[in-house]
């Protein structure tokens, strides 16, 4: 995700097709998500039936399943809200409004409830212990009312935003299940790969963008929109009927872009397939056919999903270039390489917008340098440590943190993303270009598909002072 704080938000601070494959993971053996869905407009209702086919490649057995509700965060009285008060009017364009997650039935399974600190987690007891080498498969029933909020997940005042929307298994590193709670401040979504083969109704007047290229069947005043992905990190749509669209190629890649209020769409166009060439030339082959950027109702800069990028329809001119290169980026740096963004939100947010200024310093035409972006990063996080030293006598620079204990989104801000950038500038200039180059070629096809940790990131430079001086920025050792 990209966010932009601006000079007022700081004052206020101080049908079958053939399937698209992602990550790149050497193992078959995934989950696998099949869903069908219809949105109902007049009560913004997602209704749902999904099987999802779980595969044990832990050394332990599971007795119990548990898997992410996100869409809970939009209930009333959530403990942990989807927006902070600093983007919150501008989020809840109509009022204050809620949504949520009904869980009906669950098939294949002794029982199942919803559990976790925030009603997060929905927890399934399976009929038989789940061994190692062996899947499960479950039958899930349920139902998604959307808030009216210009969010992630919601029905904003030009579109409809459907991500993080179903059940999805936690993240299990260890042979046990991680339990996340939602964060305001950043993406709290940690996910493996999985396969989708999802089918989505909407009446006839809406169209429906995606990653991929879904088919289309219109029938009955509806159409059914059926989508196939493979080896991806999450599934998201988004839906309207006032889209327009303009689209390109970059490399053999069919690159669209789809926006409700666009005088320029141009632009946002061949930033898209500019940095998407750019960062394939760069860090590895992009693993998708297409790739598609959508202008939606958003209160940040934008937000990436695997093949799909979401940018704010309220951004100025002056912003698109930095917003949409930086989703484009994430293709790598999140869709394709994962990492916790919960507990180490630097990894893939950092690095994304240094390879957002790197895209700048090979590509001065739209309106910066790479010297200029490192500077900026550089101004904003000085004038950060200072005014939070001033106020708190000290301040926690650490990055490898939960995005919970972050004060707030220009602490997450700063420490994310502009810290991020300075890390990995420093780096570039104490192993040198091409080893830098090399290292996150490295990184791209030795974790693409997985989730890679910060010593991981570590070992794929060819230098022994790479891994102490990532440790310096991530530990809050180092002085900037």
């Amino acid at each position: 995700m990209r966010k932009i704080l601006s000079c007022a938000l700081l004052g206020a601070l101080i049908l079958p097709l053939a399937a698209v494959t992602g990550c790149k993971k050497a193992s078959d053996e995934r989950s696998k998500y099949e869903m069908q869905l219809e949105y109902f407009p007049e009560e913004r209702r997602l209704a749902a039936n999904m099987r999802v086919t779980v595969p044990n490649e832990t050394e332990n057995a599971f007795e119990e399943l548990k898997f992410q509700l996100w869409a809970n965060a939009y209930r009333e009285g959530a403990k942990y809200a989807p927006v902070s008060e600093l983007y919150a009017p501008a989020a809840y364009y109509d009022g204050k409004s809620y949504g949520g997650i009904t869980v009906n039935n669950v098939d294949g399974c002794e029982k199942f409830s919803v559990t976790g600190e925030d009603e997060n987690i929905l927890s399934v007891t399976l009929g038989a212990p789940l061994y190692p080498d062996e899947s499960v498969t479950l039958d899930v029933s349920f139902e998604v009312t959307l808030a009216k909020i210009n969010h992630r997940l919601g029905e904003g005042k030009n579109a409809v935003n459907l991500a993080h929307y179903y059940p999805v298994l936690c993240y299990c590193p260890d042979g046990s299940f991680r339990e996340y709670v939602y964060a305001a401040s950043g993406d709290p979504f940690v996910s493996e790969c999985a396969d989708y083969d999802v089918t989505l109704t909407v009446p006839e007047d809406y169209t429906v963008i995606s990653a991929g290229k879904p088919e289309c069947v219109a029938q009955n005043g509806k159409k059914t929109y059926h989508v196939i992905t493979e080896n991806v990190r999450d599934s998201a749509f988004v839906l309207g009927k006032n889209f327009q669209n303009a689209k390109t190629t970059a490399g053999g890649v069919e690159v669209e872009y789809y926006y409700v209020s666009d005088s320029k769409p141009e632009l946002a166009l061949g930033v898209a397939a500019d940095s998407l060439a750019y960062f394939d030339k760069s860090f590895g082959d992009y693993p998708l056919s297409t790739y598609t950027v959508v202008q939606t109702d958003f209160p940040y800069g934008g937000m990436e999903f695997a093949g799909l990028s979401m940018i704010s329809l309220d951004l100025r001119e002056a912003e698109i270039p930095t917003v949409v290169a930086h989703e484009t980026a994430h293709q790598w740096w999140y869709a394709l390489v994962g990492s916790n963004q919960f507990e180490s939100s630097w990894q893939d947010e950092g690095l994304a917008e240094f390879s957002t200024a790197l895209f700048f310093g090979a590509h001065e035409k739209y309106g910066g340098t790479y010297a200029q972006f490192i500077e900026a990063s550089e101004r904003s996080y000085r004038a950060f440590f200072s005014v939070y030293s001033q106020i708190n006598g000290s301040q926690n620079t650490a990055m490898n943190r939960p995005l919970t204990s972050f004060t707030g989104d220009y602490e997450y801000r700063n420490i994310a993303y502009d810290k991020g950038v300075i890390l990995f500038s420093r780096l570039k200039s104490v192993v040198g270009d091409g080893k830098f180059f090399e290292g996150l070629k490295r990184y791209a096809a030795r974790y693409g598909g997985k989730i890679a940790t910060e010593s991981d990131l570590a070992s794929c430079f060819s230098s022994a002072n790479a891994e102490g001086l990532i440790r310096s920025f991530t530990e809050g050792l180092c002085v900037i």
